[in-house]
């Protein structure tokens, strides 16, 4: 690295709009390098308005900063580097609660897909307006932080982070909020500010009261526009009537093509291994001898396969034996992915992957009160005095669909969440190929590899359901 020194004794570097950490980007932007003198081989990338601010000088070219300038820099350093850990453990927390939230769905027969952040965004808009108790339980059943200032803005950073993906014109990824509001109701001006802020939610007006079909059918259409029409009819007829006062809805859309794609003409009809001894006939599709990122322990083969841009992935995680699905999801964490995940390399791997799609929906409000949310669903506990300081909301109903195609060309994904407000008077190394064959059943999810945000997840016990 060239140093030049101005006429003041003080080095100048360029760098980019854009926060990183010991070289590790959280936006997956291309940033030149700081490095603090000679005492030091760290590297950290500072957000330029930091340096204005309390550099106060005109970054012109890369060059080495001097200890004058570190000592006058780092107040900014130090919080850019709290503001890193504040989104690492917001990401920590939403793929600690897909985890918590797989344990509860499991037990249902047949495939299973959701999106953990669609669900954790729309409640954690919900969250923004929980006191009390009912703030108490969110936090500690959804992984939430306590600092929540600090935690609505890191989640809108998080979204942000997470929709650059698609500006990088590789995938289609898009994250959208809304509240959807009784006309006549009056929330508080803080609420939806905050929301409208750090989530970028869309305010709308409804009339429960008289029009509830009128409104929920507007909803709808947002959602569908949102999802490329993979989503259609969140909300069903009856979830919404006269003492309805709000609905928090989210949408997620995701489309890519594999950075590796399969080959149509070695699309095969193959056995998929749905018991021991039962199998039923599907189209099998296979890479040949690729690279992929591998890993493997004693119980599972874990895959990553790369999407275009290589800024999302498809992990899956294939069990060794055809029934051994079962005995895994007893002991599947966070901190085990992570694990499975950090012991990855690229090696030659000969992949077989059945083409499936899959649409689920779930209605939430029993899972999260046998997860310990029961305040929030309560006539007599509910405290959401942060939407309204009329003090009368609960939560109705939290609704959840979701959809995926995977194919030779890539896979298309989309899932939306909403929550329905309303009055409490209401209701091991190898040199030879890997051969990764997944026809049994197995876990998989979508992440989002520059945040690590588990954007969706699922099992396939047989893809012809």
């Amino acid at each position: 690295m060239r140093k030049k020194t101005t006429h003041s004794g003080v080095s100048k570097t360029a760098v980019t709009h854009s926060i990183f950490y010991n070289g590790e980007g959280l936006f997956g932007k291309k940033v030149d390098e700081i490095c603090f003198g000679q005492a030091s081989d760290r590297y950290l990338q500072v957000d330029i308005k930091d340096l204005r601010q309390q550099g106060r000088f005109t970054v012109k070219k890369r060059g080495i900063l001097s200890n004058a300038v570190v000592l006058c820099l780092l107040p900014a350093c130090l919080a850019l580097g709290q503001q890193e850990a504040g989104l690492s453990a917001i990401v920590a927390g939403n793929n600690a609660f897909a985890f918590d939230l797989y344990a509860q769905l499991k037990s249902a027969e047949g495939n299973i897909f959701f999106s953990p952040y669609s669900i954790s965004t729309a409640l954690a808009m919900t969250y923004a307006g929980a006191r009390g108790n009912t703030g108490k339980q969110m936090m500690r059943v959804l992984h939430f932080g306590k600092n929540e200032t600090a935690f609505h803005e890191g989640f809108g950073k998080l979204q942000a982070g997470i929709n650059e993906a698609q500006r990088q014109g590789n995938v289609k990824l898009s994250v959208a909020n809304s509240l959807w509001m009784q006309k006549d109701y009056k929330f508080l001006a803080e609420f939806l500010e905050m929301t409208g802020k750090n989530y970028g939610a869309e305010l709308n007006y409804a009339d429960y009261k008289n029009e509830a079909e009128k409104a929920r059918a507007k909803i709808n259409t947002w959602v569908e526009r949102r999802t490329n029409d993979k989503i259609k009819e969140l909300i069903r007829p009856g979830v919404l009537d006269a003492s309805t006062r709000m609905v928090l809805a989210n949408a997620i859309y995701f489309k890519g093509a594999w950075a590796t794609k399969f080959d149509t003409a070695k699309t095969k009809e193959m056995p998929f291994w749905v018991s021991a001894r039962d199998s039923v006939k599907l189209n099998m599709m296979n890479t040949g001898e690729k690279e992929f990122g591998y890993g493997e322990n004693k119980s599972v083969q874990i895959l990553d396969m790369p999407y275009a841009g290589r800024e999302l992935s498809m992990i899956v995680i294939l069990p060794r034996t055809k029934t051994g699905l079962g005995d895994f999801e007893k002991e599947i964490r966070a901190e085990l992915l992570d694990s499975l995940c950090s012991g990855m390399r690229q090696e030659k791997v000969v992949v077989y992957l059945p083409k499936f799609t899959t649409r689920r929906e779930c209605v939430l409000k029993k899972v999260l009160q046998k997860m310990g949310i029961t305040d929030a669903f309560s006539e007599e506990s509910a405290d959401f005095s942060g939407m309204s300081s009329n003090k009368d909301l609960k939560i109705s109903e939290v609704i959840h669909k979701a959809f995926v195609d995977v194919n030779e060309e890539g896979t298309e994904a989309a899932a939306a969440t909403a929550v329905v407000v309303g009055l409490r008077c209401a209701r091991v190394y190898y040199y030879k190929p890997h051969l990764f064959r997944a026809d049994h059943p197995f876990l998989f999810l979508i992440r989002d590899n520059t945040t690590g945000s588990i954007l969706f997840m699922g099992r396939v016990v047989n893809p012809l359901l």
